[in-house]
């Protein structure tokens, strides 16, 4: 259905404070934020579309499509509150989630302290079977066996089963088996294999990827299944689908099916909103900047496209240390995220140093000034104090704030233990979380061998544009966009995400013994996976298709991605493979190695409806000075004290319409600071060009 001839599209983002909620008619974005509801998350989607529709003036039942993303799952991993979980897996491999890697991420610390593993031991049960690397069966499973243990695990009440089985991405055959007698014995037991899951070698990180799918299964699909009912009560006929951490849209049975797929589902969408914005401003190199009510992200965006990978990982217990959390193997948008948003908690430690997060006051008690019951400070509480907020028009006048509370909370638990006032200690508390924030996106920058000074960043997020300019400052960055609608960037890029699938699989193949019918193999497999799960819910669209192969030198320990053509291979191929592997290589690393074979590990190959055109913006020159109804006092951290300010209304802006800083811009769902080094322009599509002073 449509309305007026155009269709009516929602995205819903559930965060750690707020549920985003954002309907496109055409052209026209109704947005709100509604507080997000812990025990029964649907609740807030329901409420937050109700606002939105009230406000377009159309019914529920008018509504085209659904979208939507969500942390539920990523929280539920990180606060272990997941279903009762056992893992089943190969005699002699019981341990493999516990004895990790032999890498350690703190090389130094004597009392270092790993991760416990999702599924604790008692909870992990093997199975006498085996297949080979070549995927022979080498000892079959014994079905008398069998059949005793998965009575034994339904007598015990899991109510899930994770199966990780050695090999089983060559020969998935035992593993389902496995699940096959599970599901003849208790058919409503949920049963996930790795074979599915995450078909790739190294069984540490495939058997944690299993085991998460495991764990969130029940509550995810519980969650969905009373999402689309209470939709379809309130009135709504419209289909609902999930964004997922690549950055693609499958069906809710899909993500019920694997819902480890939607763990970035959130951020993800902020970097397609952010890509889309580049595009249309030719903008090759972008840091994408996003920062909530519980986190912050940080993605770039080379040339449109977010940076992507094979793996990543939550739950860290050693900030911004890689091998210090659980590893995902899943495709996704790769990101650099850490516990710093407007809900943040700070504190004094031991050493009387001011620390930020990653503990969050969320929406449940939420920040001291919300007046919910929350007593500690947190960076909300302190862009209160620094005049970044206003307290009597916060959310488009939605929320009052309490500013005497701020003070409390700031003096109770900061000042008084620092020997400062307060403003010194809400500046401190900003600095801290802004340098964190810094630090975290010089060192993914580092990573990926870019200079962020060469960048432009485009900030969203409720709490994004209250920062970004004072990022800019401390990272050397020349130009910032804060988007119409920068407050629910998320939800908006749900609308902007194309119907996409990536399919992974490990097929090892040796350049020197090159076998075609196995290469044409996997890759026809992928593709009809990959295409399967995309025709969902793009229909007959037509599709865009990448292939990937993951190639390294014979011994080398990691590989490098390599793009290759999606066309039947013959004998003579292999050098085709080896050609395009060197120029990877040699752009990677400056050299080749002579001498060594090469061979490929694994395949990836994604398919996505193709996305329109964006519009080519030209950047808008400074015409007129934008009115100014009022001015307040703003504390500008590079020059250490109060300025007073400017306050302009962002929706009484017309493009070339400017603000010298120091200024402040407001809208309904954030807030722009632009500091005194700064300049902000209106351009003609709505962004916000924050440049630095002439």
């Amino acid at each position: 259905m449509t309305h007026n001839g155009e269709n009516v599209q929602v995205g819903v983002d559930i965060g750690g404070t707020f549920t985003d909620v954002v309907m496109e008619i055409g052209s026209a974005l109704h947005s709100t934020k509604v507080l997000t509801d812990y025990e029964f998350p649907e609740a807030a989607i329901i409420k937050g579309i109700n606002k939105v529709v009230k406000s377009a003036g159309i019914s529920l039942s008018e509504i085209d499509l659904i979208i939507h993303g969500t942390t539920l799952a990523t929280n539920a991993l990180i606060e272990r509150e997941g279903a009762k979980t056992a893992l089943i897996t190969t005699k002699g491999f019981r341990d493999v989630i516990e004895m990790r890697t032999e890498s350690r991420f703190e090389q130094y610390d004597l009392n270092i302290v790993l991760p416990s593993p999702l599924v604790a031991r008692q909870d992990r049960f093997v199975v006498d079977e085996r297949i080979g690397a070549d995927g022979n069966v080498l000892r079959p499973l014994d079905a008398t066996e069998l059949e005793e243990l998965c009575k034994r695990i339904v007598a015990a009440g899991y109510e899930s089963v994770a199966v990780g089985l050695i090999h089983s991405y060559v020969n998935p055959e035992h593993e389902r088996a496995v699940r096959e007698c599970l599901s003849r014995i208790a058919p409503e037991l949920s049963v996930s294999i790795s074979s599915e899951v995450s078909p790739q070698m190294r069984e540490f990180q495939r058997f944690n990827t299993v085991c998460a799918n495991a764990f969130v299964k029940p509550l995810m699909a519980s969650y969905l299944n009373r999402l689309v009912e209470r939709l379809q009560a309130e009135g709504t006929q419209c289909p609902v689908f999930m964004i997922h951490s690549g950055g693609g849209i499958i069906s809710v049975e899909s993500a019920i099916q694997f819902p480890v797929r939607l763990l970035e589902s959130g951020p993800a969408g902020g970097a397609i909103f952010a890509a889309s914005i580049a595009q249309s401003y030719g903008a090759d190199e972008v840091v994408s900047y996003d920062m909530g009510g519980t986190t912050a992200k940080i993605c770039l965006i080379d040339k449109f496209v977010p940076k992507t990978a094979k793996t990543f990982e939550v739950a860290r217990s050693y900030r911004f240390k890689k091998g210090s959390g659980m590893p995902i193997s899943i495709p996704v948008i790769e990101m650099v995220e850490i516990g710093a948003g407007g809900g943040s908690i700070a504190s004094v430690d031991n050493l009387r140093q001011l620390r930020v997060g990653p503990r969050s006051a969320g929406s449940e008690p939420g920040p001291a000034c919300y007046g919910l019951g929350g007593n500690k400070p947190t960076v909300t509480d302190a862009d209160l104090l620094m005049g970044k907020l206003d307290p009597k028009n916060f959310a488009g006048g939605a929320m009052t704030l309490d500013a005497a509370a701020s003070e409390a909370a700031v003096q109770e638990d900061l000042s008084s233990k620092l020997g400062i006032d307060v403003p010194s200690a809400a500046y401190g508390l900003a600095e801290t979380v802004d340098e964190n924030m810094c630090n975290a996106a010089r060192m993914h920058a580092v990573e990926s061998g870019k200079e962020l000074s060469d960048h432009m960043m485009i900030a969203f997020g409720g709490a994004a544009p209250l920062h970004a300019a004072r990022l800019c400052e401390k990272l050397g960055i020349g130009s910032l966009l804060v988007p119409p609608g920068a407050g629910v960037g998320s939800a908006i890029g749900f609308l902007r995400a194309p119907f996409g699938f990536e399919s992974v699989r490990s097929a090892y193949c040796r350049l020197d013994a090159f076998n075609p019918a196995q290469v044409n193999a996997v890759i026809s497999e992928l593709r009809e996976e990959a295409t399967n799960f995309v025709r969902q819910g793009a229909g007959d669209a037509p599709l865009e298709i990448e292939c990937v192969a993951h190639m390294r030198y014979m011994g080398q320990g990691w590989e490098v991605p390599v793009e290759i053509e999606l066309r039947d291979y013959a004998e003579d191929d292999g050098a085709t493979f080896r050609q395009l592997f060197d120029a990877a290589y040699e752009k990677l690393f400056g050299r080749t190695i002579d001498g060594l074979d090469v061979e490929i590990t694994s395949w990836s190959l994604r398919a996505a409806s193709t996305v329109p055109p964006v519009k080519r913006i030209i950047p808008q020159e400074p015409l007129r000075e934008a009115a100014s109804l009022e001015t307040r006092q703003l504390f500008d951290a590079q020059l250490g004290r109060f300025e007073t300010a400017a306050v302009v209304e962002r929706a009484t802006m017309e493009p070339g319409d400017y603000v010298e800083g120091p200024a402040v811009i407001t809208e309904r769902e954030t807030t722009t600071i632009v500091t005194s080094s700064r300049i902000a322009i209106l351009q003609v599509d709505g962004c916000l060009l924050l440049k630095t002073k002439s």
